[in-house]
This record gives C-alpha cells, sequence and structure tokens, in this order.
C-alpha cells in the first residue's frame, strides 16, 4: 500500500510538468463509511466498520491519441450495499488507447458505448450504484460522411477485476435521412443495432451457445414536435432463477419503447411508453437478475419521475423486464406510460413578479397480462391486456421567485406502489402501499453568496389498506451556504408512527476550492432503494459517519 500511495503522489506530481503537445487530465475519488451499532434501527457493527471505496483516474492526450488508467481501491472493504466482488480488492480497474481522427475512432482496452436508447446496449459507471460494466476489447467508429456513422464493438464485460464468461459483440448504424435527402422541413433520424453474447454451454446441447438481438428506431423532430420509435427482439435462450437454469423451455425477449413529445416557449409535454418482455440481458446466463446489476448489457431505467426528497425517495420504482413463473411468482415482464408537462408562466404575473414553473407528471406501471402452465412451463403474454399493477405516480410541483432575495417549491405526490417492489419480494402478492407526500422547499438569498434553504416535508399512509407499512412520516431540512465553497445542512426524517418511532437523522457539510470537494457527514442511513436514473440498488439500514473527497485535474 506504501508504494502505491507514493506511486499517486509522483502521478500528481507529473501533473505540473508542461508538454508542448500533450495535457494530462483525470481526478480521485474517495468514499469512506466508519459504520457505529445502533440498537434502535436493530443495526449490529460489521466487524469491519471502516470501510472505503477509492479511485483514481490518470488520462494524457496528445494529439489524435487518448491513453488513461483507472486505479480502484476497496479497502479494508467495500462500501456496505455494495457487491462482495469487490470485497478487499485493489488494483487496475480499467484501462485504455483512443486514437481519433474525423472519420475514425478507435479504442483498445476499456470503454464504454450505447446504442440508441440503450435498450439493447449500454455500458456506463456509476459510483453510486457501484456499477461499472465497461467491455473490454475494441470499439471502431467510422463516420464516413456527416450523415452516416458505423460502430462496432467486441469484447467481454468487467466483472469485478475480472471480465464474463460471455464474450460480446455488436454493431450499430445511424443514418440521417433528412441530411441524405436535404429536407430541412423535418429532422429525421434512422438507427439499427445488433448485440450478440457468445457463451460456452459445455456438453448441453439444450442451452444455446449464442443469444442475439436485433434493434431498429426512427426519430423525428418537425417543429413544435418530437418523437420516435425503437423495437428490440432477443433470441430464445434459457430461464435463469438465483443462478440456476430453471425450465428447459427457451423464451424469446422483446421490447418497443415509444416517445412523443412537445416543446414551446413556455410549454413542454412529454410522453413515452414502454412495454418489455422476458428483456433483460447480460453477459453471462447465470448472472441474470442479481441484486448488484453486474455483468448487464442493457439498460432499463424506471421510466418515472426522480424525486430530490427524503420522502418521496421512500416509495421508488425499480423496472421489472423479467420472466419469472413457478409456484411462488409468475411475471412476463412489464408495460406502462410516463407523461411529463411543464409550463411556465409570464413574469410579473399572478404568481409572482419574478415568474412561476408548473411541472406534472404521471406515471404508470403494471406486470403484462399473461396465462402461465407452470407443469409445462409455457406462458402466452397480451400485449398490453390487465396485469397487475406495481406502480402508480401522480405529483406536481410548482417553483416560484417571490423576489430577487426569496424563492419556493411546493410538491404534492400520491403514489401507489406493489410492495415486492419496495422490499425486493415476489410481486402481485403481498398487496400494495398508498401514499401522499407534501414538500415545501423555500430559499432565502442573501449579499455575499450566503442562502438559507429549508425543508418542511409530509408523508400520509393510507390505513385503509392491507400493507400499511410503516405509516406515517414527517422529515425536515435546514442548509445554510456561508458561500459557494462552504454549506453545512441538517436533516431529518421521523417515522413518528412506525414501530420504535425511529429518528433517520443526518447532520454535516461540505467545503469547496478549486477543483476538489470534500463532505462530511454523520447519521442514520433508511433502508431500502437509492436509485440513480431509474437504476436502484438496495442498502441496508447503518448508522455511521461518511467522508466524500473529489479532486479533478
Amino acid at each position: 500500500m506504501k508504494k502505491l500511495i507514493i506511486g499517486a503522489f509522483m502521478l500528481m506530481g507529473a501533473i505540473s510538468f508542461s508538454q508542448d503537445n500533450g495535457y494530462f487530465f483525470g481526478g480521485l475519488e474517495s468514499n469512506s463509511q466508519w459504520l457505529v451499532p445502533d440498537d434502535k434501527i436493530g443495526f449490529d457493527t460489521p466487524e469491519d466498520r471502516f470501510r472505503s471505496n477509492n479511485y483514481f483516474q490518470f488520462n494524457y492526450s496528445l494529439g489524435k491519441f487518448t491513453a488513461g488508467v483507472q486505479y480502484e481501491a476497496y479497502l479494508p472493504t467495500v462500501l456496505l450495499g455494495y457487491s462482495p466482488t469487490w470485497e478487499n480488492q485493489n488494483g487496475i480497474g480499467t484501462y485504455y488507447l483512443n486514437f481519433k481522427n474525423e472519420t475514425l475512432d478507435v479504442t483498445g482496452g476499456y470503454f464504454y458505448e450505447q446504442f440508441g436508447s440503450g435498450l439493447i446496449l449500454r455500458t456506463w459507471e456509476d459510483r453510486q450504484l457501484g456499477i461499472n460494466n465497461a467491455l473490454k476489447g475494441l470499439r471502431v467508429k467510422f463516420t464516413p460522411t456527416a450523415n452516416l456513422d458505423i460502430t462496432g464493438v467486441y469484447g467481454q464485460v468487467r466483472n469485478g477485476f475480472d471480465v464474463s464468461e460471455g464474450v460480446m459483440q455488436g454493431l450499430d448504424a445511424n443514418l440521417d435521412l433528412s441530411g441524405l435527402m436535404k429536407v430541412d422541413a423535418v429532422d429525421l433520424k434512422l438507427g439499427a443495432s445488433y448485440v450478440g453474447r457468445y457463451q460456452s454451454n459445455g456438453a448441453n446441447d439444450s442451452i444455446p451457445a449464442n443469444i442475439n438481438a436485433y434493434g431498429g428506431r426512427l426519430d423525428f423532430v418537425a417543429k413544435n414536435f418530437y418523437g420516435g420509435v425503437e423495437a428490440i427482439t432477443k433470441d430464445p435462450d434459457v430461464l435463469v432463477n438465483e443462478g440456476e437454469v430453471s425450465s428447459p423451455q427457451l423464451f424469446d425477449g422483446t421490447a418497443l419503447q415509444v416517445n412523443l413529445g412537445y416543446a414551446q416557449k413556455g410549454l413542454g409535454i412529454n410522453s413515452t411508453f414502454r412495454r418489455l418482455e422476458n428483456f433483460s440481458f447480460y453477459a453471462d446466463r447465470y448472472a441474470e437478475g442479481n441484486v448488484y446489476n453486474e455483468q448487464i448489457v442493457n439498460y432499463v431505467p424506471a421510466l418515472t419521475k426522480q424525486h430530490d426528497y427524503l420522502l418521496s425517495n421512500i416509495y421508488v420504482y425499480n423496472a421489472q423486464p423479467r420472466l419469472l413463473f413457478d409456484d411462488t411468482e409468475k411475471r412476463a415482464g412489464e408495460v406502462g406510460t410516463q407523461v411529463d408537462v411543464y409550463y411556465s408562466f409570464d413574469k410579473e404575473s399572478f404568481f409572482g413578479k419574478f415568474g412561476t414553473k408548473l411541472a406534472g407528471n404521471f406515471s404508470y406501471w403494471a406486470g403484462l397480462e399473461a396465462t402461465y402452465n407452470v407443469a409445462e412451463q409455457t406462458y402466452d403474454a397480451k400485449f398490453i391486456g390487465d396485469g397487475s399493477r406495481y406502480f402508480r405516480d401522480l405529483n406536481i410541483e410548482i417553483k416560484n421567485r417571490w423576489s430577487s432575495k426569496w424563492s419556493s417549491v411546493a410538491t404534492f405526490q400520491d403514489v401507489i406502489i406493489d410492495k415486492g417492489v419496495t422490499e425486493g419480494g415476489p410481486l402481485g402478492i403481498q398487496g400494495d402501499i398508498r401514499a401522499q407526500i407534501a414538500v415545501i422547499e423555500a430559499t432565502r438569498r442573501f449579499e455575499g453568496g450566503k442562502a438559507l434553504r429549508m425543508e418542511l416535508q409530509h408523508l400520509w399512509i393510507d390505513k385503509s389498506r392491507k400493507n400499511v407499512d410503516r405509516k406515517n412520516w414527517a422529515a425536515g431540512v435546514l442548509e445554510y451556504n456561508f458561500s459557494s465553497a462552504l454549506t453545512l445542512y441538517a436533516a431529518d426524517a421521523w417515522n413518528y408512527e412506525g414501530e420504535g418511532k425511529i429518528h433517520y437523522y443526518s447532520f454535516g457539510g461540505s467545503y469547496s476550492k478549486g477543483s476538489a470537494r470534500f463532505a462530511l457527514n454523520y447519521g442514520r442511513q433508511r433502508g431500502g432503494l437509492i436509485c440513480v436514473g431509474g437504476v436502484c440498488r438496495f442498502v441496508p439500514e447503518n448508522t455511521g459517519l461518511t467522508a466524500n473527497l473529489v479532486v479533478t485535474f
């Protein structure tokens, strides 16, 4: 470890060395926990009380070439709630060499790529979720004209400090039809994708070694209107549950997503419809359904509003694309829609001198209606049907600037969620939970960049239902910005009707200087789903001190 630290400082020192034709860039991120026992929430301190995830990225660019390496250390052990794959590990996580000119972009090593919306392929890194499914291999992008680009990928998906058993390959093409036909009235783009996985089936010929997915998409913009459609089909494959093949039958998969929207000054409307049937895709067939999103190939986020508040993040939705059916649980995928409406009032209106913004959102997601024959291991799903409701959210948000010093945000949300979604258990069996959440946020600005932000929140549970969960909550946040560099806060989410009447308190702050930011907080972490961009992971309840350091150069 000492040699690694010395080496890191030597690399940092090299940054200051001037290069006529090249430059260094990168960053350091360190996230650490010190866990403490807490009888109130039943948290027993694990053996490793100190935990830390650390990332050091170092890149160098010279002319048309760029190279980089990322060192990672999960020492003495990984943060709570992250995959055991990272437990007590450290080493070079990723590295790459890239060449790029006007028509050719070639990367060898680890790389990230997305085809279309990501439904068929997306590799990305999200350190907060513990996801890094970079492909290790070769990526070539060819742009012969301004109206056409073709991308090819080949490699294996990252799995901890190793790679997946399955080998991935893919092709993606994008054609600007409007540019090709020299049409200005409509912006029309066409895309097509192919992604394949090869994984040895050993001596079992009933398991296909090659699984391929094919997709096409069409997007348009016509004056104030825009939209698109993407459709994908995946070859029949075995059904895997908890790392074991659960059915001798082979099942294909499909995905369909349609977007429509309208935008003009002061008004925006956006809608999305999506249907997924047996449409999860992993680089290893036996990784299907793992709770850490390891070796996942495609990007299937929950298409719902991403809320920012303590109580509105209790009952969040996690996409359900899998096919499962046995004596305990039966589901074939999901179907649903999301609609967003944005409206900006004129300044000097009834609502205030500086203007008001209104945002409304509705989302509804359900399981596909299907009939199942468990004995013969077959099923038949309708295109939409009347499947079990998994999630429904109706919310409205009003943002207002009352003066140059005062602004406010008022939010109301009515949410219904299947208890199996929020707890990670069987779906459509345990009943659902209904809650209403109200939030009032106010910000007061002062001279010299100072500001005070206050939040008051309340969550009401519908107690007439069978599953009332933890009943009502109240929450508050107080944050003071001494300047653009220094911020302190205190927050508490109080489950005042639940068992134990627990306070999930937290207090801390952050300090920034130049390209460095340090944050420190202490408190209780409520257990449940933590989501970023519609992708979620489960975290257990815990109490402790958390520190975060980010330095970029």
